[in-house]
């Protein structure tokens, strides 16, 4: 579904955000890209409330839950083959824990509460250690609560730079989300309501880059960027047409892929995903060209403007490669792949497209009664309660499996796996032309998706919808490998 109910006041503050000089929102970092790949190193975040400006001219500081006193929180910043020892420390009045969104990591290292931990209770502390097996772009974010903790700011870039990276003038993060704010500025408390839960989720109506209204960015004629797109909104899709600029897609969660142009020219991310751009800055000095978020039909609106400054890096684009190398992944064997079908349902009208669709998945209540139980969304007919519960696929350790999943809903859904990145192999019974791997895959309504991947890492791992309303009502399941 393309409609979405977003607030004057977003619309106001969204397209005004066109305006500046140069961008301003930097994201601190805590270690620089210079350490040895055997190094180990170790971070501390702290999560606690706050108050920061999201830089209106008049408005007042904003309550937040940040890490480090920011939000995002700290970059992280290390090459591939790194020992990470990440000491979080919980501030907070309530329990948390950190996921490490796309990463490989041992299933204790993983974030879920009570699947693969125990909450970190306040002043408390809990000390993840792994390693930085593949490079990419990540992201940090609590499991615990994530529907609100995540909206309130508690997340941050973990990117892992290649033993050798391909060469570019800069390497830049953009962290974007949005907020439902009120009419002072302050965010709204309403989360985890049951029309999000039933319908997309919490859209907000005020959109950041890197935790700000986005200034201009400044950019040289000539120069080449590597941009890293990290979608943490709760909910929203973006989908960016970058004006007057051919984006290269290199990477998608963190995964290289064979250098391509978007579909339509737009660079679409579902809330979790990530995308590695190569963008050449062909333009000439002074001009202004907008990034525009076109996702959702009649609410088009500037994110950013790509300004040129009166430096001349080059006149010609550079002819440095742009194929990243490839993460130590299994390759599925498509032959011998074991199959298992899932299927997602639930929602508001999820009745009515199950049936269009001629699936059997009649709610086991009124929509009424599943929005008082907020056991609205469900995998094949279950709808999780927490983070325990017995496994709805039991996948057999180094074994190739295939995933056959539709969303018999009317929503759009980010589907994501912890523990593995996976091959979307198909969509609606075409082959995928890239054969991409990710973690977390956009699946449109009634659209069918297969994935395909070695079940090489053992534990009990969550499979859940990244719009985290609809995890926090039902769409989250366990997956056992073993």
């Amino acid at each position: 579904m393309k409609n979405r109910r977003v607030s004057k006041f977003t619309r106001r503050s969204v397209i005004s955000s066109s305006a500046a000089a140069a961008i301003g929102a930097i994201i601190p970092n805590l270690w620089m890209p210079n350490a040895n790949a055997s190094s180990d190193m170790e971070v501390t975040l702290h999560a606690a409330p706050g108050q920061s400006k999201f830089n209106f001219d008049s408005a007042e500081p904003t309550t937040f839950w940040r890490f480090n006193g920011s939000v995002p929180g700290p970059e992280i910043r290390v090459r591939q083959g790194t020992r990470l020892r990440i000491i979080v420390e919980n501030g907070l009045a309530e329990e948390t824990t950190v996921h490490w969104h796309g990463v490989r990591t041992p299933n204790a290292m993983d974030g879920v509460p009570h699947l693969t931990q125990k909450p970190i209770s306040p002043d408390s502390q809990f000390v993840y250690d792994f390693r930085a097996i593949d490079a990419g772009t990540y992201w940090y974010h609590p499991h615990q609560r994530s529907f609100e903790q995540v909206g309130r700011g508690l997340y941050g870039p973990l990117i892992i730079e290649e033993a050798n990276p391909i060469r570019v003038d800069r390497d830049v993060t953009w962290m974007l989300d949005d907020w439902r704010l009120n009419q002072s500025g302050g965010i709204e408390e309403d989360f985890g309501n049951s029309h999000d839960m039933s319908h997309s989720g919490r859209i907000g109506n005020f959109v950041t880059l890197n935790g700000k209204k986005p200034d201009a960015f400044s950019v040289r004629k000539g120069e080449r960027i590597r941009l890293r797109l990290i979608n943490a909104a709760n909910a929203r899709i973006f989908g960016l047409d970058f004006q007057g600029h051919d984006p290269l897609i290199i990477a998608l969660d963190g995964q290289p892929v064979t250098p391509h142009s978007p579909e339509n020219n737009l660079v679409v991310l579902g809330p979790a995903m990530r995308i590695d751009l190569i963008l050449d800055m062909s333009g000439n000095v002074g001009d202004d060209n907008g990034v525009i978020d076109r996702f959702y039909d009649g609410l088009t609106y500037q994110l950013t403007n790509i300004k040129y400054s009166d430096v001349i890096v080059r006149n010609d684009r550079p002819n440095w490669p742009v194929q990243l190398p490839d993460n130590p992944l299994k390759e599925p064997d498509l032959k011998t792949a074991k199959r298992h079908e899932v299927i997602f349902s639930g929602g508001m009208m999820g009745n009515m497209v199950a049936r269009d669709m001629g699936i059997n998945v009649t709610s086991p209540r009124s929509m009424m009664g599943m929005m008082h139980s907020k056991k609205i969304w469900f995998i094949n007919g279950v709808a999780a309660e927490g983070h325990i519960m017995d496994p709805m696929l039991n996948l057999d350790l180094n074994r190739s499996h295939v995933i056959a999943m539709t969303n018999a809903s009317a929503w759009y859904h980010p589907i994501h796996l912890h523990g593995h990145s996976f091959r979307v192999i198909s969509r609606n019974g075409e082959k995928t032309k890239h054969q991409e791997w990710q973690d977390t895959v956009l699946m449109a309504p009634r659209e069918t998706v297969e994935i395909a991947f070695v079940a090489d890492n053992p534990g009990d791992w969550m499979f859940h919808c990244h719009i985290l309303e609809h995890q926090a009502s039902g769409m989250m399941g366990v997956i056992r490998v073993a």
